[in-house]
């Protein structure tokens, strides 16, 4: 086929690489190491390179030709990255664990600079186009969070919104928002932007030892849309695990009785809305958009009523036999939430206070909380991008994968979120990867451009090839086709030419 001229830049994608090390094996597929690869479109050309992320982690593992360091799923005895003899020092500092900086899961940008991230205090700064790995940032010596989202946001002025979890700080557990901008003042050329990191604001945890765990969060043009949910890391069983020989994945449980609460933060005033908004337990990882409309916030999620996803992907259950035997207990759902911030403070008990015309629900209870019960967009769609021009904004379009009751993907679809309408691409044998839009110089509507996605053949003597689909009618474009091996990765994405440093700078 043929690429669109106007599409010049580079595709930057992140995931799991290489799962053996030496005799050693982990025991997760999300515990690899980072694999980093692109696709750089020139002149109507695509070009490919891969490298391995040059973590401390993947040098100390490589070193000692086993696996050292402790990832989410397989926990490491003993570390002969740490001096041995100290024992027992390094199970009192396992408390609180000194977390890996694999960086597996997504790319993120501030200003002019590229970081791998996932969901560890450790972000690793890389070249885009070459994919070195250059300098460790540790944002704890920056704000006090032991873990962060690798989902962040940028807003319009290029600073970069993100989450992370204080642990039991100063005898407090809390979620803490915190913003990164894009550049440093002139006079102080040689900081970086990190030391210019400035908190929004603290959301404290329902429960000391037991905080929600959130993979991202949400943003609108004046709130922070942050959902506490019921499944949780228990800090304590955290502190132990190493002692215990558990990895930390088992320190983390679904309380399918309790609520899921949601939080909404005034970006201006950086403080909570005082109003307790509610629904039932669930558990999310990615939210898609959100938005205001008429005195609501209106945000979309992709939803499980269990936590059986992360389950799937322990190695021992990715055989041959995997997409048969593996069905998840809870398929996702886009769950679509319209919460009422300015209501009739004397609405009756029991009464539906959104005024939108939408199948959502938000009913006052008799404690003078609000129970929101969501309108159900669609089911099976995991991974959903938007456009991001239109992120805080009322929008159509998610695209995605397609999961129905496997976990792995086999579909890439388009979803009108208006009109409920639904475009697909798929081929038989084929698993996309994350569909990433990009949209064309002169757009005029939401979807004018194209969508670009990696697909790994379940057969692994078929090659695998780069997607590029138009983002309006879903057909193809092109495809390039790439002669290595290649992994089904997590995030990336789209950086246009122009946002790329040339290799001589």
């Amino acid at each position: 086929g043929q690429l669109p001229t106007w599409l010049q830049g580079t595709l930057l994608r992140n995931g799991p690489g290489m799962h053996t090390i030496g005799d050693t094996k982990y025991n997760h597929w999300f515990d690899g190491l980072a694999l980093l690869h692109n696709f750089t479109f020139k002149n109507g050309e695509v070009y490919y390179r891969s490298k391995y992320l040059r973590s401390d982690t993947y040098n100390c593992n490589i070193e000692a030709n086993r696996i050292v360091v402790s990832e989410f799923g397989t926990m490491a005895y003993p570390d002969p990255c740490k001096n041995i003899f100290a024992k027992a020092f390094s199970y009192l500092s396992h408390t609180i664990p000194e977390f890996t900086d694999n960086c597996l899961i997504n790319i993120m940008r501030t200003g002019d600079d590229f970081y791998a991230t996932s969901e560890t205090n450790f972000i690793r700064k890389i070249d885009p186009q070459t994919l070195e790995t250059l300098e460790k940032i540790d944002y704890s010596k920056y704000v006090a969070v032991n873990l962060a989202t690798s989902h962040p946001h940028y807003d319009s002025a290029g600073n970069v919104l993100n989450m992370g979890t204080s642990i039991v700080d100063k005898g407090k557990t809390k979620y803490v928002l915190f913003k990164i901008p894009p550049s440093v003042p002139e006079t102080e050329k040689k900081k970086s932007c990190f030391k210019n990191l400035e908190v929004v604001c603290c959301i404290p945890s329902r429960s000391l030892l037991h905080p929600s765990y959130y993979h991202s969060f949400g943003i609108t043009e004046n709130y922070i849309v942050f959902i506490e949910q019921p499944f949780k890391l228990d800090i304590l069983k955290l502190a132990t695990a190493y002692i215990r020989h558990v990895n930390w994945a088992s320190c983390l449980t679904f309380h399918k009785e309790e609520k899921t609460w949601f939080h909404f933060i005034d970006r201006k005033t950086k403080k909570e809305v005082s109003t307790k908004f509610y629904t039932d337990a669930l558990v999310l990882f990615h939210h898609i958009n959100a938005y205001e409309e008429d005195g609501h916030i209106v945000f979309d999620i992709v939803a499980y009523t269990d936590n059986s996803l992360y389950d799937m992907f322990y190695l021992k259950n990715l055989n041959k036999d995997f997409e048969e035997k593996n069905k998840l207990t809870a398929i996702p759902t886009c769950k679509r939430f319209v919460v009422p911030l300015e209501y009739d403070k004397d609405a009756e008990i029991g009464s539906n206070l959104v005024t939108l015309p939408s199948m959502a629900t938000a009913v006052k209870d008799k404690d003078g909380n609000i129970y929101c019960q969501p309108e159900i967009l669609c089911e099976g769609l995991e991974l959903p991008r938007i456009n991001y021009d239109y992120n805080s904004k009322k929008y159509k379009y998610i695209f995605a994968t397609e999961v129905q009751w496997s976990p792995v993907p086999t579909k890439i679809a388009k979803f009108n979120t208006q009109t409920k309408e639904m475009l697909h691409w798929e081929e038989e044998h084929c698993w996309p990867s994350e569909p990433i839009f990009v949209p064309s110089p002169d757009a005029r509507e939401e979807d004018d451009g194209v969508v670009l996605t990696c697909v790994v053949k379940s057969d692994p003597k078929d090659p695998p090839f780069l997607l590029v689909l138009d983002a309006k009618t879903f057909t193809e474009l092109a495809r390039a086709t790439v002669d290595v091996e290649l992994h089904l990765d997590l995030h990336g994405m789209f950086i246009p030419e122009k946002d790329l440093k040339s290799e001589t700078e």
